[in-house]
């Protein structure tokens, strides 16, 4: 489950409960623009636990699109309020994507499977 921020030192299992009490997992985005270039990523998967905000996890996020989106013509005007809105919405749910990789069987080179 490497790659994945929150999860340190919980079992599949463990994470399967917290998923099963709302628990999710999200990226967030971040805009940053050079005249007329603009690029727009996703954060590293985080995973939220149920009841757990999520402010304070996109605030970084959206205080360098906030600082840095704007100035790209025009997609930093486009973008911009577009990585806002989902990082104060609570970033974007990916939880059907990581789900399944999450429980499908690992290659482990020791047993030969």
């Amino acid at each position: 489950m490497a790659g994945i921020l929150g999860i340190e030192g919980l079992s599949t299992a463990q994470v399967q409960e917290e998923l099963q009490r709302g628990g999710r997992f999200v990226v967030f985005e971040y805009c940053v623009s050079f005249f007329v270039t603009t690029t727009r990523r996703s954060s590293d998967v985080y995973f939220v636990r149920a009841g757990q905000g999520t402010f304070g996890l996109s605030l970084g996020y959206t205080l360098l699109s906030l600082l840095l989106g704007w100035w790209g013509l025009p997609w930093g005007f486009v973008y911009t309020p577009l990585v806002l809105a989902t990082n104060l919405l609570g970033g974007r749910d990916v939880t059907e994507m990581v789900v399944p990789s999450l429980l499908a069987p690992r290659y482990d080179p020791h047993l030969g499977c």
